[in-house]
This record gives C-alpha cells, sequence and structure tokens, in this order.
C-alpha cells in the first residue's frame, strides 16, 4: 500500500509514514529551470455555465474528484542543494483551500483573467491549481469557472479531467467522455514534402508593447470551420494554415522580411476517462512552412496548402519522440546536481532562442466531457484555454470545440503586443480560417 491509497498517520494508530515521492518528469523539470516571476506558465482554462452554483457542494465536489485523481494532490518535496532529482511529494489531502468565490464586480472576468495570467499557484502547495468562481455579468445568472494551473507541475487536458470529474459528483450525471471522431487509417506515405528546418524561424512582428511586463489574453467564439466530406484534411490543418497565414500576414504589415515559420503543435495520446495520466503529458512536435508557400495563398492554392499540411501533421505525429526530444531527456539525466544542471538548461534556452518556433498551436479539440453540473447550474456552453506566451515566442494560439462552436484564445506577452495588437491578430485569424473552408478541394 501507498500513502497516496492510505494517509499517513499521526503516531495516535501507528507511526506516521513519510509521504510518497516520485521524481520530476522531463518536461516538469524543464519548466522549473526556467521559471519567471515577470511572465508565471500558467495555463488559463475558462468554462461557462448558464446557472449558479451551491459554493459549499461546489467545494465538496472538488475536493473529492482531487481524491479521485490523487497525482494532482503534489507539492515540490523540499532537498538539500546538491540533490540530483527535483521531487514531487504527494500528500493524502490539500494543503490549501483550492476553491475562492471572489465578490462579484464590474469587471469580474476581466479581473479573473488577470489573476489567472499573472500569478501562478505555488509549487510548494498541494495542489498547484486554483479553481475561481466568478459571475459572469449583472444581467444573468451564469457563472464562470477559472481554473489556473502552473503549468511545471500540470497542463489543461489533464486538469479538465479532473473537472469533469467534479461535474459528475456535484451534479450526479454522467460525465463520461464521449467517443473520438472516427478517422480513416492514413495510407502509409514514402516521402513527406517537408521545408529545411535548418533556417532560424521568423518571429512574431513587434507591434505595441505595453509598459507592464507579463501576458495579456483575449477569447473569442467563432464557428467550426467546414470541412468536406471525405477531405484529406482535418480541423486541426485547417487551424494550422490559419495560423500560419495570420502571422505570415502580420509580419509582411510590419515590414518584417520573409522566413520560414515553425508551428510547435502539442500531440496528447492519453485515454480521458477516469485513468487518464494526470501531469504534463503532451509531446510536442513543430511543422513547418515555406515562407514562399505562405506569401500569395488564393482559392486556388490553399486545398494544397490544407493537403501538405495535412501531410507533415500526420507525418510528425506517426514518429516516436521522447516529449521535449532527446537532448531533453540527455540535459535531465541525474548525473549532477539539479542547481548546475538549471544554469546549464537555462543558457542553452538562451542560446537557441533564434531557432524557437515562431508560435504555439494547441488545438484541444471537441471538449470530450458534458461538464454537467445538474438541473441548476447547467452545462458547460463554453470552454476556453490559453497556454503560456514567453519570449522569444511572445504569442500561442489555442482553441477549442463545445456546443459546436470554435472557442479561440490569442495569449501573448506585453513586451511584443498590446490589446489592440491581439484584436488585430484575432481578426486576420477568422479571416484566413474562414478561407481554409471557401472551396472544396
Amino acid at each position: 500500500m501507498t500513502a497516496v491509497e492510505h494517509p499517513a498517520r499521526d503516531g495516535t494508530n501507528g507511526p506516521a509514514r513519510r509521504p510518497r515521492r516520485i521524481p520530476f518528469p522531463v518536461v516538469d523539470e524543464v519548466a522549473r529551470h526556467c521559471l519567471q516571476e515577470e511572465e508565471p506558465e500558467t495555463v488559463h482554462i475558462e468554462v461557462h455555465l448558464p446557472g449558479r452554483l451551491d459554493p459549499a457542494r461546489l467545494r465538496t465536489a472538488f475536493t473529492q474528484a482531487l481524491h479521485r485523481h490523487p497525482r494532482i494532490l503534489m507539492r515540490e518535496a523540499e532537498g538539500p542543494w546538491y540533490r540530483r532529482r527535483y521531487e514531487w511529494e504527494l500528500t493524502p489531502d490539500p494543503d490549501v483551500d483550492v476553491v475562492s468565490f471572489p465578490p462579484p464586480d464590474r469587471d469580474a472576468l476581466k479581473h479573473a483573467r488577470d489573476r489567472a495570467l499573472g500569478a501562478a499557484p505555488p509549487l510548494t502547495a498541494s495542489p498547484p491549481i486554483r479553481l475561481e468562481v466568478v459571475d459572469e455579468d449583472d444581467t444573468s445568472h451564469g457563472t464562470v469557472l477559472f481554473l489556473t494551473i502552473n503549468h511545471t507541475a500540470l497542463d489543461g487536458p489533464a486538469c479538465l479531467r479532473v473537472l469533469a470529474t467534479a461535474a459528475e459528483l456535484y451534479g450526479g450525471r454522467d460525465n463520461s467522455p464521449s467517443a473520438p471522431p472516427v478517422r480513416t487509417p492514413d495510407a502509409p506515405q514514402e516521402q513527406v514534402d517537408t521545408p529545411s528546418t535548418w533556417t532560424p524561424p521568423a518571429r512574431v512582428a513587434h507591434g505595441t508593447p505595453e509598459p507592464s511586463p507579463g501576458n495579456g489574453v483575449l477569447v473569442t467564439e467563432l464557428s467550426v470551420p467546414h470541412r468536406p466530406k471525405g477531405a484529406p484534411y482535418t480541423v486541426n490543418d485547417q487551424l494550422m494554415v490559419a495560423t500560419a497565414l495570420m502571422i505570415a500576414h502580420w509580419n509582411r504589415e510590419h515590414g518584417a522580411r520573409p522566413r520560414p515559420l515553425r508551428i510547435t503543435m502539442p500531440v496528447d495520446d492519453r485515454p480521458r476517462g477516469t485513468d487518464m495520466p494526470i501531469g504534463n503529458g503532451t509531446r510536442l512536435v513543430e511543422v513547418p512552412f515555406a515562407s514562399a508557400e505562405l506569401a500569395s495563398v488564393d482559392g486556388g492554392s490553399m486545398p494544397d496548402l490544407l493537403r501538405r499540411t495535412a501531410d507533415r501533421t500526420r507525418a510528425l505525429k506517426s514518429l516516436p519522440r521522447p516529449q521535449l526530444g532527446h537532448g531533453a531527456a540527455l540535459l535531465t539525466a541525474p548525473v549532477v546536481p539539479v542547481p548546475w544542471r538549471a544554469a546549464l538548461t537555462r543558457g542553452l534556452r538562451r542560446a537557441a532562442a533564434p531557432w524557437t518556433s515562431t508560435t504555439l498551436l494547441s488545438n484541444i479539440g471537441r471538449i470530450p466531457y458534458a461538464l454537467d453540473f445538474g438541473d441548476t447550474a447547467g452545462r458547460a456552453r463554453a470552454v476556453w484555454f490559453s497556454a503560456p506566451a514567453r519570449m522569444p515566442r511572445g504569442l500561442t494560439v489555442t482553441t477549442a470545440s463545445t456546443a459546436g462552436r470554435l472557442h479561440l484564445a490569442l495569449r501573448w506577452s506585453r513586451t511584443l503586443l498590446s490589446h489592440g495588437d491581439g484584436a488585430h491578430l484575432r481578426d486576420l485569424f477568422e479571416h484566413y480560417l474562414h478561407a481554409t473552408q471557401e472551396r472544396r478541394p
């Protein structure tokens, strides 16, 4: 038996046992080495419900959900300076009250987003997440759940799994994941047309930076793009093309020299049931685009670009690869003390900045859970995610679909862009996403 299954005793019924510890995985360690107070590594999840929630009942349901997924009940373990690994310490119960109900105010949603982007839950208290329950506005009975996650420990899909469990415990309704879409197996490909990755990729051109550091975010709701039946590409490929064209257009407007683009794409192969592994479970691949193929795309050339993009994403997803590549696994080998590896990691990250991908597109896809909180609160009608947007990328695009609508979040570094720049990028994204569906291939 482990400490996860049976909490440590206080001595009255037997000796207390040391909490179980597990070494940091590669992704967690690299993120831990590179923490910055100016731009916290947080993931923000925003769930809109049509009704209201009972505070005590929600707090109970969410605490029970944490115990159903005990891997989330963790904090960074203390250790001597010369230790060779960071370790997570799994706790029998939360160290802090995770759920809060901020008092209502006129700009409650904006303030909640600012908190989600501006301050990460500490790694020293279990669990490294927080849940804020905010009234939607003064004219409706809606509620918005804001989940803020310290990305050093966890990712969005894992925490959404925990929230789905909480919804089931709160509302008493089935929140099992829906079946994934059935896809025709891809035919083997002998060769994929992939631009060279030896050239440093384009950076997002500076817009109108803001004086304060940190991240800004803009969320919007769009139509899910139409895809003809039997099309050789997916909605994810349409989102990838729209992102590439958005940045190419933005850079042309700002006089940047044409350069190839590389877009990082998380790939998540985990199951979505209650046995879903909790933690940082995605692997990252980079989808390249040559500058020439983005220079003058029209209705006639769009189908070819979509097909080439589909070929690249399929090939990349099919390749077995460690989450951050073989270099990161070598860099985090426990050969020397953690502080020495941290200094080396930060130095290499600065040196590799020119080769960092242009941006990140994280497409969560169709939300697999109903997130149904019962008769009073109802089921989710919109879910937004946003991923960290630290420099040198400075911009991330995150999408998810709920109730037949596409929910887009653009998140940026304020040292690169302003809110007005974000609004313009949103308009460009919407334009090019629409362009991907205008003609049948």
